[in-house]
């Protein structure tokens, strides 16, 4: 779950007030685009796909290592499969990437590879019923471990717990006192959302009556038409202000606004509601996580932008002609498998996810999802012990509350309970354009020892439901683009397992020592210090490496 953070941005004589959602992950930093872009527009737009030397931007160099390095060989087939809310099956850039499950026949109602589940040709949902419906809004994990615990320790002290409960009751105070200030925080931010999304409502209605306009976007605030002094040079700062933050107007900003305002009542009123259970929508037992036959076929689901975004990030169709490129090659094929909600994943599902992507034949599987809380921990650790012993690599994003996860573990974690490391995951920071102070994303989580590397994440240009292309920001978005780099790895190099997509993947991001601003702070640190690599993964160093590696051999 993500939380839009409000940057107030007083301009100009008129006082205007603009509360800029600053998205973390799952959320449109930029108005999706009505059509695809052409190529001349998507080779800017997807400037995590250039180089750093050559184009002086943090990207990854893609592009050239299609035409130094990969020019005239022929890829092989790999699955990736996206654990996420679900992908929209028929956008043009993405129908012909999606994995067919060639032993189901579409549509006729039957288990025809007796896996248990019926109709699964492009995946599986774990988050629907038998009768076709599917959640989408649930609880955030605090929520549901509130509901469970309050009920037999409220009102008692530690003292007067059984000895045996008081790992229970201690987990008690400390989920409540995370819910309570989650409610607080969501209570006083909606408040604030509201007052400041009305004034500046009625501040783009005064712009509009004195410039004469329907509409303030950038081509009226270029050239506004009026001589006033004060509103050409407030026309001018929100004329910098859009081209900066890529919205076309006004309205693109208010809609924004609006969407966030949406977005904090829902957590209000389902995310820490603790009365509130979509779970019977499925019709499962949600604490039995040897349960393993429960959903539906419907792999798009009620709101897929988050899983479209992701997905076209690792495989959008490179040879359509058609909006954007995909960082792997176009044999490559998606697995949509849904067990993520607008609110917290449970780990049962999680953990269904992974086996079912691993036991169908995908070799990477990207988690753009993660909570503080997993009280089914083991159950998901099991499922990641089960897809290594497949061969398949995990790529999970290390999440956007800006914290350092040396000190406050995130889930999936890259540990095991018993404290080993997990040799088949690797878990991505998000990083920025520019090679300077801002370089890691002011949302992305850190950690020295438990974040192994960051990649592109912030203003990533990519696929959304409907057709429509457009930027989103999280780490979520730095995850699928390692899932890219290792798809084009495996493709290109198919011995390589998934211990050496690993390595490969680390030891191509190099120690950059630039400083930068500290996620969350304004306090300058070495970028090298935030995770245990201190670099940027990188495509065309990984396929030198493994280039080198089987000349060796």
């Amino acid at each position: 779950m993500s939380f839009p953070l409000i940057a107030r941005l007083r301009l100009g004589a008129l006082g205007l007030a603009l509360s800029l959602p600053l998205l973390a992950s799952a959320q449109t930093a930029a108005p999706a685009l009505p059509a695809p872009p052409t190529p001349e527009a998507a080779a800017t737009l997807q400037w995590y796909l250039l180089d750093p030397t050559a184009d002086r931007v943090m990207g990854v160099s893609v592009n050239r290592t299609y035409q130094e390095l990969l020019a005239g060989r022929t890829p092989t087939p790999v699955v990736v499969a996206v654990i996420d809310a679900g992908i929209d099956t028929t956008h043009a850039d993405l129908k012909r990437m999606l994995w067919h499950n060639a032993r189901e026949v579409a549509g006729n109602g039957l288990d025809d590879d007796k896996n248990g589940l019926t109709d699964d040709v492009w995946g599986w949902n774990y988050l629907g019923g038998p009768d076709g419906r599917n959640i989408n809004l649930e609880q955030l994990e605090e929520t549901r471990l509130l509901a469970q615990l309050q009920p037999r320790f409220k009102g008692k002290s530690r003292a007067g717990v059984p000895a045996a409960e008081r790992a229970d009751f201690d987990l008690y105070l400390k989920v409540k006192k995370s819910y309570d200030a989650k409610v607080k925080e969501n209570t006083d931010r909606l408040k604030q959302y509201s007052q400041v999304y009305a004034e500046n409502v009625a501040v783009s209605d005064m712009l509009r009556l004195k410039l004469g306009v329907e509409r303030i976007d950038t081509a009226t605030l270029r050239n506004p038409p009026t001589t006033d002094p004060k509103l050409r040079q407030l026309s001018g700062q929100l004329y910098g202000l859009l081209l900066n933050t890529g919205f076309g107007s006004l309205d693109d900003i208010l809609t924004e606004m609006k969407n966030g305002l949406k977005e904090t009542q829902d957590q209000l009123d389902y995310g820490l509601n603790l009365s509130y259970n979509p779970r019977p929508i499925v019709g499962d037992d949600p604490f039995n996580v040897k349960q393993r036959l429960y959903g539906n076929a419907d792999v798009a689901g009620p709101d897929p932008l988050h899983g479209t975004h992701v997905a076209g990030i690792i495989g959008a169709d490179r040879v359509n002609n058609l909006g954007i490129m995909g960082i792997a090659p176009p044999v490559v094929r998606l697995m949509a498998v849904r067990a993520v909600p607008d609110g917290d994943e449970r780990d049962k599902d999680v953990a269904n996810a992974i086996r079912y992507a691993a036991d169908h034949g995908a070799s990477i599987i990207n988690m753009s999802f993660g909570k503080y809380y997993s009280p089914q921990r083991a159950a998901v650790e099991e499922a990641i012990r089960y897809a290594d012993s497949k061969g398949v690599l995990l790529v999970h994003s290390a999440g956007n509350e800006n914290e350092n996860l040396d000190q406050k573990l995130q889930y999936p974690a890259p540990v095991f309970l018993n404290g080993q490391r997990i040799p088949n995951l690797i878990t991505v920071g998000a990083s920025s354009r520019d090679n300077d102070a801002g370089l890691a994303a002011d949302f992305s989580n850190f950690g020295k020892t438990q974040v192994d590397v960051f990649a592109p994440g912030n203003q990533i240009y990519s696929t959304l439901p409907g057709g429509r292309y457009g930027n989103l920001s999280g780490t979520s978005m730095a995850a699928p683009v390692v899932s890219g780099i290792a798809a084009t790895l495996k493709s290109y190099f198919p011995e390589l397992t998934a211990a050496d997509l690993k390595r490969l993947i680390l030891a191509s991001a190099q120690p950059t020592h630039t400083q930068v601003r500290q996620p969350g702070s304004d306090k300058l640190v070495d970028f090298a210090d935030l995770s245990s690599t201190g670099g940027i993964v990188n495509l065309y160093r990984a396929v030198q490496l493994a280039q080198q590696e089987k000349a060796v051999k």
